[in-house]
């Protein structure tokens, strides 16, 4: 968003310290069209003055033009204590404590000048920025004022950057008033691409994605070379799980810049497609240009899980076990990798941390029944399933377990009635399973 600043009869239009009003992951405002976007040359507009220019106002903005903030703010300062009714002076005020980093003071400043001239649609603009900056709820009010009051130069361009302030202030709570004034924008700048754009990932956020997507695509229209239109379409193509255009979205923007997070989401759209290979390559380049990724190198160490690349999947938990040592399914994905190379007791010790750090985690306890029972440990798969059956249903697997541990352990009564269970509830299911089961009950049972 911008700035004005009152300048000798003029309002000079100035960048407001970059700041955005913007909700998380909002798209960005550095259009590459010329209409309507944030970033843009500083002009002079016109505005009307009641009297001549006093001569401390004129030193004050020779100041401000050099950028010597501090002499400004001391000839202000001076000034409005001896004449406190002077919009022009408390404008520029306000400017300069902007520039000054004293956001406090230059919303105060700002007050003054409003106070001294309420229809002035420059300052209200300026006070609502600035209250939203700083988080403060009144800033809905000016900016509101703001769009019923005439700019004094450049009319559908200063309208159509309080509508669109305005619209990225009431996001959060009045959503659909928001929608409103992003098109009130996109009225007075039809070439705009940021109310469409503001349009769709409010829509998304929403979860309205068939309002969403035609707001992207008209901003993709406008400027064919926005990416955060194409992130959007992406964005929108993947929760409806049309993975095949989210792919073809997603390797235009790699086509522009070589981009790690958008490498990761094109591994998780290939991976849902089932191009495990494809899927690993994209996401092993993601992460490498964004190591940081926490979220991105799960995924990674999951898909060598799925595609059978159990050593690369242990490597990469064990990466992520070491940052996060407390993290139940981190222990749990290394356990199962680990589990999968016949690594059973450093499984069972992964399995054992999961269950401590996460005891209501009924398949962590499944697991550590498993890795028990391959390192022969009875007792514990015995003590692991019981643990899991008050938080889970038996299945044919855990009888399995269970009364191959009661039959190690020579408890027969307990291994005679688990091997019916299993077999009662196998169905065909586990043959290997249900040979073993049978044979063993032959041996167990008293013969009729």
């Amino acid at each position: 968003m911008e700035a004005y600043r009152v300048s000798g009869g003029c309002l000079l239009v100035l960048a407001l310290g970059g700041y955005t009003i913007a909700n998380t992951n909002p798209p960005s405002t550095q259009s590459s069209s010329g209409a309507g976007g944030s970033q843009r040359s500083a002009h002079h507009v016109k505005v009307p003055v009641d009297d001549a220019q006093p001569t401390e106002l004129t030193q004050a903005e020779t100041a401000i033009e050099k950028k010597d903030y501090a002499t400004a703010e001391g000839l202000l300062r001076a000034f409005v204590a001896r004449d406190s009714s002077n919009y022009v002076a408390w404008f520029d005020l306000g400017f300069v404590e902007n520039g000054l980093g004293k956001i406090d003071e230059s919303i105060a400043a700002y007050r003054k000048s409003v106070a001294a001239k309420p229809d002035v649609f420059e300052s209200n603009l300026n006070l609502g920025l600035q209250l939203a900056k700083a988080g403060q709820p009144d800033a809905e009010k000016f900016l509101n004022t703001a769009t019923h009051l005439k700019p004094t130069d450049h009319p559908a361009e200063g309208q159509y950057r309080a509508w669109l302030s305005l619209g990225q202030t009431i996001e959060e709570s009045k959503p659909d008033e928001a929608l409103a004034a992003y098109r009130q924008a996109a009225s007075l700048q039809p070439e705009a691409v940021e109310p469409h754009l503001f349009s769709g990932h409010l829509l998304e956020q929403e979860n309205k994605l068939t309002d969403a997507e035609p707001e992207y695509k008209r901003a993709l229209a406008l400027d064919s070379h926005s990416m955060d239109a194409v992130t959007g379409l992406a964005n929108i193509e993947m929760r409806t799980h049309h993975f095949p255009e989210a792919e073809d979205s997603l390797r235009k923007l790699l086509a522009e810049s070589d981009s790690g997070p958008v490498h990761i989401q094109l591994g998780r759209v290939l991976a849902a497609e089932g191009k495990n290979d494809a899927a690993l390559a994209e996401l092993e380049a993601g992460t490498k240009l964004t190591p940081g990724d926490d979220a991105a190198q799960r995924d990674l160490a999951e898909l060598y899980t799925t595609a059978g690349k159990n050593d690369s999947a242990e490597a990469a938990y064990r990466g992520l076990v070491a940052a996060h040592p407390d993290d139940a399914l981190l222990h749990r994905g290394l356990g199962q990798a680990l589990l999968r190379q016949k690594k059973f007791p450093e499984a069972q010790q992964e399995f054992l941390r999961v269950v401590k750090f996460a005891p209501k985690l009924g398949e962590g306890y499944g697991d550590l029944a498993f890795a028990a029972s391959e390192n022969q440990d009875f007792e514990l798969v015995i003590r692991a399933l019981d643990a899991r059956s008050k938080l889970l249903p038996e299945s044919p697997v855990t009888y399995f377990l269970r009364a191959s541990a009661y039959d190690h352990l020579r408890d027969v009564k307990k291994a005679v009635a688990n091997y019916h269970l299993f077999l009662n509830t196998a169905k065909g299911k586990y043959a290997d399973y249900e040979w073993q089961a049978t044979h063993r009950l032959n041996a167990l049972e008293p013969k009729r």
